[in-house]
């Protein structure tokens, strides 16, 4: 058998497979991205007791990394962690300011020692208290926290200004 014809005879069966696999694939591919994506259940919070609310509520803020802004951090042999006596309570009002080098914010966005302020291009923002204090979000009604969660708006208020970086996505 010469050469030309054993290669007609095994090139067609493997063009052919070839062929038949891709076509499979973007076949797949396409189904895949045609499919509305899966549905996922809505948690309402009056759906579950309030033990389930506050496991829920825990859940949501270690993954939402409320702690690496909300929380003063104290230095372990880990590196900064956040203070278990100060979760989420903020940026300290009686801690002073360091003077700040504005020719370093060209490039830079920086954090206080405790991680509870930021400065940059925008001027300082400072992190709120989250606590259930009255000082904090305590007195705050559930839309005005969802307020300032999904809108960015100040105490949740729609009519105030818009939450400053890193809260307002910019």
């Amino acid at each position: 058998m010469e050469q030309n014809d054993f290669s007609k005879q095994i090139g067609w069966p493997l063009a052919a497979a070839i062929l038949a696999l891709v076509t499979i694939i973007s076949m797949g591919l396409t189904l895949i991205s045609c499919s509305e994506p899966p549905k996922t259940e809505i948690i309402q919070p009056t759906d579950l007791s309030p033990e389930e609310q506050i496991k829920r509520g825990a859940y949501l803020v270690n993954t939402s990394a409320c702690h690496d802004c909300h929380s003063p951090k104290v230095i372990t042999p880990n590196g900064p962690e956040p203070d278990p006596e100060k979760l989420l309570s903020s940026y300290r009002a009686d801690m002073p300011m360091p003077e700040i080098k504005t020719e370093a914010l060209k490039d830079w966005v920086l954090f206080n020692h405790e991680q509870t302020s930021a400065v940059g291009h925008w001027g300082v923002s400072f992190a709120a208290n989250l606590t259930s204090d009255e000082t904090g979000i305590g007195n705050w009604t559930e839309e005005q926290f969802l307020t300032a969660i999904r809108r960015g708006k100040y105490k949740g208020l729609e009519g105030s200004r818009p939450l400053l970086p890193p809260m307002s996505g910019r």
